[in-house]
Formats: C-alpha cells, structure tokens, sequence
C-alpha cells in the first residue's frame, strides 16, 4: 500500500533493451524527494493494474522497436486497446502523460510510444501533461531530463485539480448543488502541461536538494593548462560549476561466491525469443580482396537437422560472447582473475530499497563469474548515466570523481554527449581513463545491460539451397581514439570472423566456392521474422531491389528463390525485376559476380551497378552511388511503381544510404507525375502504407 501522506500516480514503461525500465526506475526514486508515490510497473503485467478504473494520474514511458514497433512487454496491451469494439469515450477518465523513445535515423521515429498515445486518444483518454519523443540518435537525456523536470510540477497540478474535484463531488452529494458548479469543474480538468519547448537550459534550482551536488562538497580539479576539454579533463564553467547530478541509485544485488563445482546454463536460457538451434558453420567465404577498405564474409550455415524454417528477406539472430580479452581484462581491473572460473550466486539485497527488485532476467542464478561476463552482460555499452553516478562512488581519487560527477550532470550534459556517447566509451575505456575506480561486480549486474544477439539478413532461399542458410556481413571496425586506447572489432563480425579463420578462404566474389570444410564449429541461432520484406505473393509483380554494399545479402536469397520457382512452375508468369547495386571498387569489393548468371537465365531483368571509389577516364563521368542510378532510370522507376504496381525494396545503411535513395525517389515521383515535391512525398507515403516501399536497414 502506499503511504497516505503521499500522493499516488501510477508509472507504466515498456521497454525492449531495458532503456524504458531505466528512465521509469529514474523516476520512481525521484517522486518521493516530491511527495508523491509511483506505483511502478511493466506494461505487460495487466494484472497489477486497471486502466479502466484507473483515477490517479498515468505516467508511461515506451520505447520503439525493430522498423517502428512497439517493444515485446507491450504487444498485449497495444492488442488490447486497439479492440475496435471499444467506445470513443471508453477511456474518457483517464488522464495521462507519455514519454516515447526512439532513433530518428530509422523512419517510424517513435512510433510505439505514437501509436499507444493516438490510440488512448481516440479512446477519450486526456494529457495531463505534454508528450516527449526522446532521440536516441542525439541522446535520449535532451529530451528525457527536461520531461522529468516538468513532470512533478504537472503531476501536482493533475492530482490538485483530482483533490478539488473529488471534494466538489462531494460537496454537490451532500448540498445537491447546481449542475452549474459541476460544469466549472468540468472545465477545470481541461488540464495542459507547464512544459511546452523542451530546453537544455538549467531554468533555476528544480531539483530537489538531494539531486543538487554543491561545490563545496567536491574538491576541484587544479586548473590545468590544457584549455580543450576530454574524457579526464573540463574547462570552464563545466569544471567551476555547481553540479545537478542524479540521485544515486539503490544498490539491490549481491553477489556470492560458491567455489568451482557446477555447470553453467545453456546458452538457450539466455533468450527469450523462442526456439535456439546449435548449427554448425559448413562453409566460410571472403568475398572481398584483401585490399579492400571492408572485409566481406558469407558463411554458411548446417540447418538441415533442425527445425528452423525461414523465408527469403527474413532475418535471424546469433548469440555471441563478449571478446575473451576484454573480459580476463575486467577481470583483472575487478580483482578477480584467478576467480573467472568460481560459480557465484545472484540474488536480491536484502533490505534494498529498490521498488520491486528482482534478479535481471538475463542472469543466471548460479553460473560462473566468467559467463556472466562473457554470455550475459553488455560490457561494451555506452554507460549511462545513472551507471556513471554509481562509479562515483567506487572513485578514490578527487580529480577523477569530480570529472565523472561533471559527466553524469546537467551542467556536463554536452560533455557526456560528446566524450561518452559520440565517441562510443564502454566501461573498459572509462576504467582505464578512471584508473582509482574500482566497481565492484553486483554494480556491473546492476548496471551493465543485457548482451544482446546479433540480427543478420538471411542471404539464401530454403527452396534453392535445402538445408543451408547462408549470411554476409563485414567485420565492423572501431580504430582507436582519444577516448578508446585500443582498436577494436564489433563483438559479433570480430568473433565470428575468428571462429571461422581456419577454415576461410579467400574467394573471388564467388559463392558456390568448392571445397566445404568439415568444421565442427557451431553457433547459436534464432529466428527474427520479418513480416513484410518478402517477395510479392504475386509472381508477375515487378519490384525493384536497391542493396549497396552488403545490402545486396537479402535480395540474394531473392534471386535464388526466383530462379527456383522458374524452373519449378515454368507455366507462370513472372514479373521484371531489377536490382541496383553499389560498392567501392569493382575489382575489390563486388560482393556477388555471378549476379551475371541471374540476367543471364532471365531471373533477373535489369541490373545496374556503380562503384563509388573507381577513377573514369570517360568524358561523362558514370554515376557514383545507387540513388544516382535510380535517378537515370527514372522513368522506368516510376512505371514499375505507379503503372504496375510494383515494389520496392531497399537494404543497406540507413544514414549513408537509404535516405538519399529515400529522397531520389521523391524526385522521380515529382518529375515522372508533373507534381510538387509535397504531393510527392504523399504518394510515397501511400507506397509505404501499402507495404510496397519496404526497407531492411541498419545504422
């Protein structure tokens, strides 16, 4: 129950990577330090609350996943409401504020948070309070930090007006007071928020006291002589501030160590997202030249003995561990290297004054302290802030406790933009930065998220290839900087690159490379479905296909799936398609050359190609990347779209790629109709509502 002297409203969140939780948890411990009182929970746990009955204030905090979906915790309850049964007025009661998360680099920004909002909306339900769209791409804390700070003041109010109006009630009952009265309350519940431009700007002492770090609490770094700002070191007014900082956040787990006799979990436990299959790895290619800028591989995948069924444009996850260095470095940093192989028990403080602790789900109970670092936890993760505020406290020098205190604050918001965020600083690089800081291990559970799989485009046809499923991908790269001192490889792309190297060999763009190997390596897989890039039902649609780059891996298992259904059905009639592809340079990177083999046997109508990198000595220069390619085809474009009622695909980088194809077609469009760029961008639109402009893109 809650305590009577403190007002109640009730806190929602939805969360897909644990963000939403994050920011939900960050607002429950700050209601207290202003007299009220959060009943938090999961969205999904319908059981613990009623919305239809629901009187006091709703806080919902809900991020966004996949190509605009709402997270996993909330499927049910947007099921739910979106009943087209439901009355206009079935949530007319309700009064409600939200805060969506989301990445403006993907095109359906926010779109959970969005379509739970509209929806309560149509449903009666009023705003209390004005709704924030947090960017990830920028830095959720611009928009997350101010919405907090607005929120108690509209909370207030909310539940003020809730108090006169409950007490008007009551008067009318005993006094039978005119409807005259009632109706002024009615109109007093027209409420709106206090926070209507969402600054940056600190606009006077908002914070409760336990929030404010003042100056004379921190010993400050001496001057130094350096005037340009890093990770370690701040220049004015950073470093001569008083400080805003986060309230510290309740430890609630502990760790125990039980000796080395036991098993680790399977790695199966560690998802949630349905069946997992062990394959082995039956074939590695590199399909670029050793001199390329990217190193290509496509690996191929024993699926035959299992049940994993997929469709070409699907996408399927793998499981990977954290790199082995990495973790005997954290290892060492914590004190525990000669424990790696000691099972520990996790479990919940006791006495914690955390609401609802639980054990993270993706912990094991009882597991070695190397497993829980290498399968479990995210240690490559970007810390937030909350995390930076616990290291705090782990921190014994002054200099380098004041500087995380600064970067964790209001007053060091752009410095944490720029040398944590921007620069992709993991909690390795901070304690190297930070070497006085020692975390112990239940902060790293507490604050280390979970390791997430990794999502691949499948690359082959199930029809074409029975029993294989193959993939491409490059081995990411991440080269030293100020703020990392080491280069590294991307978790995934860097161990499976290792896994395969002894049974790699280097292929000139040619797939159906002889010589498979006997490897007995294995991974772990599960399914990712994607519900709408697939090829059309209809196999006289005509569609195009634009995969620069590895872009090109789903449209692959496209072309082989046409191939198949050619020779199989050779009565039916199939439609032209067309594939645009783009890489650096032909000698080095042209990922598939037998490509060739699809025109020539007429899978494939029309296929243009362009290399970015390559030097003409033609007195026209050819063009450099795929949206160029389109634009000279524009009338064709066009056709295969409006005419015939084509689709069009799209597969590759979205912030280099997919958004200047995005924008050529809004040209051809305008120029192919005769229409403004406006009523281009509607049909467009239209494209995408029909789910014939579909896109498969990353960041």
């Amino acid at each position: 129950m809650c305590c009577e002297s403190k007002r109640r409203f009730l806190l929602l969140y939805a969360t897909q990577k644990g963000q939403a939780k994050a920011i939900a948890e960050e607002i429950w411990q700050q209601a207290g330090a202003h007299g009220l009182e959060a009943d938090m929970h999961c969205i999904s746990e319908m059981d613990k609350y009623n919305l239809e009955t629901e009187k006091d204030p709703v806080v919902i905090v809900i991020s966004t996943t996949g190509t605009g979906d709402p997270p996993d915790t909330a499927r049910k309850f947007v099921k739910k409401i979106q009943d087209k049964t439901l009355p206009p007025d079935h949530f007319a009661h309700l009064q409600y504020g939200l805060l969506g998360l989301g990445d403006s680099e993907y095109m359906f920004f926010c779109n959970g948070g969005r379509t739970v909002d509209r929806r309560l909306q149509e449903l009666g339900a009023q705003h209390f309070y004005d709704t924030g769209l947090a960017d990830d791409c920028v830095g959720l804390e611009l928009v997350v930090d101010p919405w907090i700070d607005g929120l108690w003041l509209a909370l207030k109010e909310a539940l003020q007006l809730q108090k006169e109006k409950e007490d008007m009630n009551n008067a009318v009952n005993a006094v039978s007071s005119s409807l005259s009265t009632a109706s002024h309350v009615m109109h007093e519940l027209k409420l709106s928020s206090e926070v209507q431009n969402l600054k940056l700007e600190d606009e006077g002492a908002r914070g409760s006291d336990n929030l404010s770090q003042k100056l004379d609490d921190i010993n400050l770094v001496a001057p130094a002589r350096n005037t340009e700002p890093s990770l370690v070191h701040s220049v004015p007014p950073v470093s001569q501030s008083a400080l805003n900082i986060p309230a510290l956040p309740p430890e609630y787990i502990e760790v125990e160590f039980q000796g080395t006799q036991g098993e680790n979990p399977h790695l199966s436990s560690l998802t949630s997202e349905g069946a997992t299959f062990e394959v082995p790895v039956t074939k590695a290619v590199q399909l670029t030249r050793e001199d390329a800028i990217k190193t290509a591989l496509l690996l191929e995948l024993d699926i035959a003995d299992t049940a994993f069924e997929y469709q070409p444009g699907d996408a399927f996850c793998v499981i990977c561990p954290n790199n082995v260095s990495e973790v005997e470095k954290l290892l060492h940093i914590l004190g525990f290297s000669e424990k790696g192989d000691d099972f520990v028990c996790v479990k919940v403080k006791q006495g914690t004054k955390k609401k609802g602790a639980s054990r993270p789900q993706h912990i094991p109970e009882r597991s070695t302290l190397k497993f829980i670092l290498t399968w479990c936890l995210e240690i490559r993760a970007i810390p937030k802030k909350a995390f930076l505020r616990a290291l705090v406290e782990c921190t014994s020098d002054a200099g380098e406790k004041r500087r995380l205190q600064e970067l964790c604050s209001r007053q060091g918001a752009s410095d944490y933009t720029r040398f944590i965020r921007d620069s992709n600083v993991c909690l390795l690089d901070l304690l190297h930065a930070f070497p006085s800081c020692k975390p112990s291990l239940s902060l790293l559970i507490e604050h280390l998220p979970k390791l997430q799989a990794r999502s691949y485009s499948v690359s082959s046809s199930n029809l074409y290839q029975p029993g294989r499923l193959c993939f491409v991908f490059n081995v990411v790269e991440f080269p030293a900087g100020p703020s990392r001192p080491v280069s590294r490889k991307g978790v995934c792309t860097g161990w499976l690159a290792e896994l395969v190297a002894p049974l790699l060999h280097t292929s000139k763009n040619s797939q159906d490379t002889k010589g498979e190997s006997s490897s007995t390596e294995k991974i772990s897989i599960f399914l990712r479905p994607n519900n709408a890039f697939h090829l059309p039902a209809d196999p006289s649609v005509p569609f195009i296909m634009v995969g620069p780059g590895t872009g090109i891996a789903p449209f692959i298992g496209f072309l082989q799936h046409r191939q198949k259904l050619r020779e199989q059905h050779t009565d039916w009639e199939f439609g032209e398609t067309w594939l645009f592809f783009g890489c650096r340079h032909q000698d080095r990177d042209y990922l598939f050359k037998q490509l060739q083999c699809f025109l020539e046997n007429g899978t494939l109508t029309h296929l243009k190609v362009c290399f970015s990198r390559d030097s003409s000595t033609a007195e026209v220069s050819p063009p450099k990347y795929v949206q160029d390619v389109l634009r000279l085809c524009a009338k064709e474009v066009a056709r295969v779209l409006l005419k015939e009622r084509g689709y069009f695909y799209i597969c590759g980088d979205k912030k280099h790629m997919a958004d200047d194809v995005s924008d050529a077609v809004v040209d051809i469009l305008s120029m192919e109709t005769e229409a403004d760029k406006l009523e281009a961008m509607k049909i467009l639109a239209m494209l995408r509502e029909a789910k014939r402009y579909l896109q498969d893109v990353w960041n």
